[in-house]
Protein backbone atom coordinates (compact mmCIF):
# COMPACT_ATOMS: atom_id res chain seq x y z
CA UNK A 1 0.00 0.00 0.00
CA UNK A 2 1.40 2.95 -1.26
CA UNK A 3 0.84 6.79 0.53
CA UNK A 4 0.51 10.02 -1.49
CA UNK A 5 3.69 11.98 -0.48
CA UNK A 6 2.30 15.38 -1.08
CA UNK A 7 -0.16 15.34 1.50
CA UNK A 8 1.84 15.39 4.75
CA UNK A 9 3.34 18.65 3.03
CA UNK A 10 0.87 20.06 2.15
CA UNK A 11 -0.41 19.73 5.88
CA UNK A 12 2.62 20.74 7.24
CA UNK A 13 2.84 24.14 4.64
CA UNK A 14 -0.68 25.34 5.67
CA UNK A 15 -0.38 24.75 9.22
CA UNK A 16 2.73 26.86 8.97
CA UNK A 17 1.03 29.76 6.96
CA UNK A 18 -1.38 29.70 9.11
CA UNK A 19 0.98 30.14 12.21
CA UNK A 20 2.49 32.65 10.24
CA UNK A 21 -0.63 34.90 9.74
CA UNK A 22 -1.50 34.08 13.45
CA UNK A 23 1.58 35.36 14.86
CA UNK A 24 1.91 37.83 12.71
CA UNK A 25 -1.35 39.23 14.50
CA UNK A 26 -0.20 38.78 17.75
CA UNK A 27 2.80 40.96 17.01
CA UNK A 28 1.32 43.71 15.63
CA UNK A 29 -0.83 44.10 18.62
CA UNK A 30 2.20 43.86 21.13
CA UNK A 31 4.06 46.32 18.88
CA UNK A 32 0.88 48.89 18.55
CA UNK A 33 0.57 48.29 22.76
CA UNK A 34 4.05 49.09 23.41
CA UNK A 35 4.09 52.02 21.16
CA UNK A 36 1.15 53.78 23.07
CA UNK A 37 2.34 52.72 26.59
CA UNK A 38 6.10 54.13 25.52
CA UNK A 39 4.93 57.30 24.48
CA UNK A 40 2.76 58.39 27.81
CA UNK A 41 5.82 56.70 29.97
CA UNK A 42 8.31 58.36 28.58
CA UNK A 43 6.28 61.86 28.18
CA UNK A 44 4.88 61.96 31.62
CA UNK A 45 8.39 61.08 33.19
CA UNK A 46 10.47 63.42 31.06
CA UNK A 47 8.01 66.29 32.07
CA UNK A 48 9.09 66.02 35.74
CA UNK A 49 12.37 64.91 35.59
CA UNK A 50 15.12 66.57 33.62
CA UNK A 51 17.75 63.31 34.10
CA UNK A 52 15.00 60.73 32.07
CA UNK A 53 14.32 63.47 29.51
CA UNK A 54 18.29 63.88 28.65
CA UNK A 55 17.94 60.17 28.77
CA UNK A 56 15.36 60.05 26.12
CA UNK A 57 16.16 62.95 23.98
CA UNK A 58 19.67 63.83 24.06
CA UNK A 59 21.91 61.15 25.51
CA UNK A 60 22.51 59.36 22.13
CA UNK A 61 24.49 62.42 20.85
CA UNK A 62 25.92 63.37 24.10
CA UNK A 63 26.58 60.34 26.12
CA UNK A 64 25.72 58.77 29.31
CA UNK A 65 27.74 61.09 31.55
CA UNK A 66 27.53 64.34 29.36
CA UNK A 67 30.79 62.68 27.92
CA UNK A 68 29.77 63.94 24.37
CA UNK A 69 30.02 61.88 21.44
CA UNK A 70 28.55 62.50 17.63
CA UNK A 71 27.27 66.10 20.10
CA UNK A 72 29.93 67.45 22.36
CA UNK A 73 30.72 67.51 26.31
CA UNK A 74 28.44 69.03 28.16
CA UNK A 75 30.81 68.64 31.52
CA UNK A 76 31.05 71.71 32.95
CA UNK A 77 29.12 73.25 30.14
CA UNK A 78 28.04 75.99 32.75
CA UNK A 79 31.85 77.08 32.27
CA UNK A 80 30.70 78.25 28.98
CA UNK A 81 27.07 79.12 29.20
CA UNK A 82 24.40 80.87 31.21
CA UNK A 83 21.40 79.19 31.87
CA UNK A 84 19.57 81.36 29.46
CA UNK A 85 21.77 80.29 26.89
CA UNK A 86 21.80 76.91 27.48
CA UNK A 87 17.88 77.50 27.07
CA UNK A 88 18.24 79.16 23.64
CA UNK A 89 20.49 76.62 22.17
CA UNK A 90 18.06 73.54 23.18
CA UNK A 91 14.92 74.92 21.97
CA UNK A 92 16.74 77.00 18.97
CA UNK A 93 19.41 75.03 18.18
CA UNK A 94 22.93 75.45 16.92
CA UNK A 95 23.03 77.56 13.58
CA UNK A 96 24.80 75.22 10.42
CA UNK A 97 24.14 72.29 13.23
CA UNK A 98 23.28 69.07 11.22
CA UNK A 99 22.54 67.64 14.29
CA UNK A 100 21.17 70.37 16.73
CA UNK A 101 18.87 71.65 14.64
CA UNK A 102 16.61 72.62 17.73
CA UNK A 103 12.76 71.90 18.42
CA UNK A 104 14.17 69.02 20.59
CA UNK A 105 12.37 70.47 23.44
CA UNK A 106 9.44 73.05 24.11
CA UNK A 107 10.26 75.95 26.33
CA UNK A 108 9.32 74.48 29.37
CA UNK A 109 11.17 71.37 29.03
CA UNK A 110 14.29 73.46 27.49
CA UNK A 111 14.22 75.64 30.77
CA UNK A 112 14.53 72.21 32.88
CA UNK A 113 16.87 70.74 31.10
CA UNK A 114 19.07 73.89 31.42
CA UNK A 115 18.84 74.80 34.72
CA UNK A 116 19.77 70.75 35.29
CA UNK A 117 22.76 70.62 33.14
CA UNK A 118 23.80 73.85 34.63
CA UNK A 119 24.04 72.18 38.06
CA UNK A 120 25.92 69.54 36.56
Amino acid sequence: MSRNPIVPFATIAVLGIIAIIVMSGVGLSQMQNADESDGEEQTEESAENPEAYYENNCMSCHGGNLEGGTGPSLQNVSDDYSVEELQDIIANGVEGSPLMTGNYANDEQAQMLAEWLSEQ
